[in-house]
């Protein structure tokens, strides 16, 4: 039987010092959004409430950012590598990036200044495609290598974008590693959207691009006047989109900040188990990390966003993939008067979480600990679209992992 497994992240409820949250701070969010609006065709993409799925679940209400329309690139990915790679040639050329919008960024002097760069990053997809998409608007190159199980519609569509992109017999970390050792002995720029040891800056540039995302979608709360969210669902695989999130929220709300539960795949859930173990550092995922939520397919923590969610996240969840495909069927075939939205695989994992812990109840006790109710207001973000269009019609259309048979357990 497939369980959903959760554990309380005991570290958040302990006082002393946490991991900083300066380089999320509204000013810093301010002006990664500013740089992303000189982007043509930037507008922030459609936060979608759910008032009808809401009362269903008991929930007060329940919204969620669709991240399908974000530059017509299915995913929001190309937010990070967009932001990095513009800080990036910013600090190359030695001037500040508000000097430096898109236009100026792409023009044909910028690019003699520069000079020819071939940048290089590992993918599941979406962040690939948003990497390869950047540097072809610049002029530039790109490198993509993307691990076993990659699904050739999602290698097809970085290619179009001008990339030289293949497929290795190697997991999604593996094929970091493999990516890093290229671009060394080429004189490659990696652009990867996880940390390690003496590779800190561009990651962190990308989880800092992630948070236009965020500050898009409290502002639309606040225009139309709703409650802000009390609790956030957050996917993780190397855990970049989940920390930046948390620290997003934090750095602007402070004390009312909501809670953030991180949701990983069960084959891949390196959160999960490094929370389970209380450890200081994070633990690793080996194998195959064969699960059908291939953005979250990473069994290695980035170790920036590492720190950041053992110090604030409220809980780690642990998810089979039918509860991704739970979340893709319940979002796009909702209730009377609630819209419809298109969600892959690494986006519908917390919409299909959710329903099944609300409506459950048996699962009282984690809902207990979360404060979750009739008062709460849930925010999710669906992270992608339809990038698998065969995959989604299996399972949204023919019934591919079925839900028959689930059952959450707390550890």
């Amino acid at each position: 039987m497939s369980e959903i497994l959760w554990v309380q992240n005991a570290r958040c409820l302990q006082r002393g010092p946490k991991a900083g949250v300066e380089a999320f701070a509204p000013d810093v969010i301010d002006s990664v959004r500013a740089f992303h609006a000189t982007i043509p065709g930037y507008e922030p993409t459609p936060l979608v409430g759910l008032p009808a799925l809401a009362a269903s679940l008991g929930l007060a209400s329940l919204h969620v950012k669709d991240e399908s329309r974000r530059f017509g690139l299915n995913a929001f990915k190309v937010l990070g590598g967009s932001y990095a790679i513009a800080r990036l040639l910013a600090c190359r050329l030695g001037r500040d990036l508000s000097t430096l919008p898109y236009p100026v960024l792409t023009s044909e002097s910028v690019r003699a200044e520069l000079g020819p760069m071939v940048f290089a990053t590992t993918t599941d997809g979406n962040h690939g495609r948003g990497v390869a998409w950047t540097a072809r608007v610049l002029g530039q190159r790109a490198v993509v290598y993307m691990p076993k199980g990659t699904a050739p519609f999602r290698l097809e569509r970085i290619r179009a974008e001008g990339a030289r992109a293949e497929i290795l017999d190697r997991n999604y970390d593996d094929c970091v590693r493999f990516t890093a050792a290229e671009a060394e002995r080429e004189g490659w720029v990696v652009v990867q959207d996880t940390a390690w040891e003496g590779y800190r800056d561009i990651p962190l540039w990308i989880m800092e691009g992630y948070g236009t995302m965020v500050a898009e979608a409290l502002d639309q709360i606040e225009a139309r006047g709703d409650a802000l969210p009390t609790h956030v669902f957050i996917q993780a695989g190397v855990g970049s989109l989940a920390a930046a999130v948390q620290a997003v929220l934090v750095a602007r709300l402070g004390e009312a900040a909501p809670q953030v539960i991180v949701v990983e795949a069960d084959k891949a859930a390196c959160f999960y188990k490094s929370a389970l173990a209380g450890n200081d550092v994070p633990l690793a995922v080996t194998g195959d990390l064969d699960t059908v939520m291939a953005g979250l397919a990473c069994g290695e923590a980035n170790v920036i966003a590492f720190d950041i969610l053992r110090d604030y996240a409220a809980a780690f969840l642990s998810c089979p993939d039918p509860v991704s495909a739970r979340g893709m069927r319940l979002l796009g075939n909702p209730l009377r008067g609630d819209a419809p939205i298109v969600s892959g695989e690494s986006g519908a994992v917390t919409a299909g979480l959710l329903s099944f812990l609300m409506a459950d109840p048996r699962q009282r006790p984690l809902r207990d600990f979360l404060g979750l109710g009739a008062r709460s207001s849930v925010l999710l973000f669906s992270t992608e679209g339809d990038t698998d269009p065969d995959r989604y019609r299996s399972i949204v259309w023919d019934g591919e992992f079925p839900t028959v048979g689930l059952s959450l357990e707390g550890r």
